[in-house]
């Protein structure tokens, strides 16, 4: 018996212990998820890592701060996440130094705080700004010195700098001088390179991430870290693979390329009474396999239910020769010499952005879009067999039908299908024919446009997928698209979509450099115990 009371009492002493033991963790938890409770601790830590010279205090913004709002609203490009319900950051620290980025990762780390880190801005699902979780905004738009060589033609680009600011330096010490990246000029250049890049030099000289040659990064411990003592798979990871999964990027060096110092530009619509369709479909046949030199975006838009397809063109020569090219390869387009405008490669970004071609270059420095802020949402894909006509036709019947969406149709081919899928994580490249953005905009806040937006981009999403690449249904990673998956319960499915085999060698990265998974997001690399168990 007594034998028998003192196992029952064991027993209860046990059970008390884990009851004790279970809300000791679950105190501890909430106390260490306050932020009420961390963030105080956050910002004393602060100035203990940083240089004593740039005081970081001038960085740190708080909703105490007056400036706070505008602060957080500069930056932000989707008006989706600019709301009352939207998450808002316990601070942001507008880092003046490198110091004030390693110290932001060093004290976030510490007190249990996520990092969200933002260069531009235009980051489709705002997950640069936005978390569920207590997190601190870490923005670059104070970091963003740019130096050009042109004799090594490199140089090198802080991640806070614009696409805009970058080019527009390059231009101050070159005519032949570029750099292959994107058309719109306010995109930071930290997100931009990151997730691969591309513009309308990608059918010449391939992606961004294939003309970085160097980087200084931020480490989850800290540490400020060059190609060299970074390794290759990390520097290899972050150029397409997405930073924000391993790393704060300080900045890039670059590799430039040279291009005639005059180009040729053009802008011929069309109508579907104007045979756009047939166009079109010569176009896919055309556009990824004619001369490298020549890019041709093609953009199918719906206005009071009339559907247009504007060819955008950017040839790196002179107009006759253009002229000449298109006569022989693409004849249907019907290009004539007055379509076409000679200029500088600076200068032709201006069409793409449907600016005037007089407007001064000085354009190139403003950070804020030339266009007003809307709500949006965008989706991707990518077209290895030509559409056929008849699902063309049902194609233009379907956007007609929802009239506010907007898709663009980049080609492929040349160097793009000489680079390895594996020289860095961005696989889509060989066999490849075009890809797809879709758009939506609108500038009205209620519910019901915002659902019927949403509907409209999904539904015409959905009929593509009979013409587009599946298993897996590939997609861009700069093109943000929640719908795609998150990494909720380590899921990489979404993941597979962006990068297809090169996802073994971003886990085994991840795993790695930061296994405690600091950095993170709704759509980062997971840290998967089985990856993790390897190294």
């Amino acid at each position: 018996m007594k034998s028998f009371n003192s196992k029952i009492t064991t027993f209860f002493t046990q059970i008390f212990v884990l009851i004790t033991l279970i809300l000791f963790h679950a105190n501890s938890a909430l106390k260490y998820n306050n932020p009420n409770n961390n963030v105080d601790k956050f910002l004393n830590c602060l100035p203990l890592h940083t240089n004593a010279s740039i005081p970081i205090n001038k960085a740190i913004y708080t909703p105490k701060n007056a400036s706070f709002p505008s602060i957080l609203q500069a930056y932000i490009r989707n008006l989706r996440f600019n709301v009352s319900t939207t998450p808002k950051p316990l601070a942001i620290i507008a880092a003046l130094d490198k110091s004030h980025v390693k110290a932001t990762v060093i004290c976030a780390k510490a007190n249990g705080l996520e990092i969200r880190v933002r260069s531009g801005g235009h980051d489709y699902e705002g997950l640069s700004y936005v978390s569920p979780n207590p997190f601190v905004i870490l923005d670059f738009f104070n970091l963003r010195s740019i130096d050009i060589d042109p004799v090594s033609q490199t140089g090198w680009v802080e991640s806070g700098a614009t696409l805009g600011e970058l080019y527009y330096n390059i231009a101050n010490k070159s005519n032949t001088l570029a750099f292959p990246a994107g058309v719109c000029f306010t995109v930071g250049v930290g997100g931009h390179f990151s997730g691969g890049g591309y513009g309308t030099l990608l059918r010449k000289f391939g992606l961004t991430v294939d003309h970085i040659v160097d980087a200084e990064i931020v480490d989850p411990f800290g540490r400020i870290l060059n190609r060299e003592t970074m390794g290759e798979d990390l520097f290899w990871a972050i150029r397409g693979g997405g930073a924000s999964s391993f790393c704060v990027v300080l900045r890039w060096k670059i590799k430039l390329v040279r291009v005639p110092d005059t180009v040729t530009t053009f802008l011929v619509q069309k109508k579907l009474n104007e045979n756009a369709s047939d166009i079109f479909y010569q176009w896919q046949h055309v556009a990824p396999n004619i001369d490298p030199n020549l890019f041709v975006r093609v953009q199918a838009q719906v206005v009071n239910k009339v559907l247009s397809l504007s060819f955008i063109a950017l040839y790196l020569g002179k107009a006759r020769d253009l002229v000449n090219l298109m006569d022989n390869e693409f004849p249907l387009l019907g290009l004539k010499q007055q379509d076409c405008v000679e200029q500088r490669w600076v200068e032709s970004h201006l069409l793409f952005n449907n600016l005037p071609l007089n407007t001064p270059l000085d354009i190139f420095l403003s950070r804020i879009p030339y266009m007003h802020l809307t709500y949006d949402k965008h989706k991707s894909d990518y077209v290895e067999k030509a559409i056929p006509k008849a699902g063309l036709d049902k194609l233009w019947e379907k956007m007609i039908e929802f009239e506010n969406v907007t898709m663009q149709f980049n080609p492929y081919g040349g160097k793009m299908g000489e680079v390895s899928e594996n020289a860095t994580p961005f696989p889509h490249r060989k066999g490849r024919l075009f890809k797809i953005q879709y758009l939506a905009y609108w500038a009205d806040p209620s519910l019901e446009v915002l659902h019927g937006n949403m509907k409209a981009i999904r539904e015409v999403y959905g009929f593509m997928t009979q013409f587009v690449s599946n298993n897996p249904r590939e997609a861009f990673l700069n093109y943000r698209d929640i719908d795609i998956g998150t990494n909720v319960n380590n899921s990489t499915g979404f993941a597979f979509d962006f990068f297809k085999g090169n996802l073994k060698r971003l886990l085994m990265v991840k795993a790695r450099v930061d296994p405690t998974n600091f950095f993170r997001n709704e759509q980062s690399i997971p840290v998967l115990p089985s990856y993790t168990n390897r190294v």
